[in-house]
């Protein structure tokens, strides 16, 4: 099959899946692979996800402004940034000191990446089910604590098919 055509037909099921609740790199990775569809460094599959990073900066970009023009001088800002920093924090030492394990086996191993499938949709099926009573309703008035376990959980989201 022809790059251009293997590239669309990646494009398709990116776009479809990113933003509902499945593992767009999951399903792009496990296709490139079954297509033989190879990119140096997965720099391709990275890449095709800028139009969905894109997509959330345009949705969010007041906000992300705002924040970036007020956290000199403004507590709630940059008690907010140092959240994100606290978040950021885990993916920062795990992707540090596993990155080659990441890349040469989450990242290529298409079992890995249908195990992770498997028990996402599982749990998201589970936890559809439990009644949730939230407990904190803005996401600025996190504690430190909450941001540092988000950060631990998202950091789940460097197996492919988790995400």
């Amino acid at each position: 099959m022809a790059d251009w055509l293997m590239a669309i037909i990646l494009g398709l099921v990116e776009g479809l899946t990113e933003f509902i609740p499945v593992s767009s790199t999951g399903h792009l990775l496990l296709l490139g692979h079954f297509l033989g569809f190879e990119s140096t460094g997965k720099t391709f599959e990275i890449v095709i996800q800028l139009g969905a990073l894109l997509a959330i900066i345009s949705v969010y970009f007041k906000r992300l402004w705002t924040l970036a023009t007020r956290w000199p001088f403004d507590p709630d800002a940059r008690r907010f940034l140092i959240g994100l920093l606290v978040a950021f924090a885990p993916a920062v030492v795990i992707g540090v000191f596993a990155y080659d394990f990441i890349k040469t086996v989450l990242f290529e191993t298409p079992l890995v990446i249908c195990i992770a499938l498997i028990i996402g949709g599982i749990l998201l099926l589970l936890l559809d089910k439990m009644k949730k009573v939230p407990t904190y309703l803005e996401v600025d008035r996190y504690p430190l604590r909450v941001y540092f376990l988000i950060g631990l959980f998202q950091c789940l989201a460097m197996v492919p098919g988790v995400s």
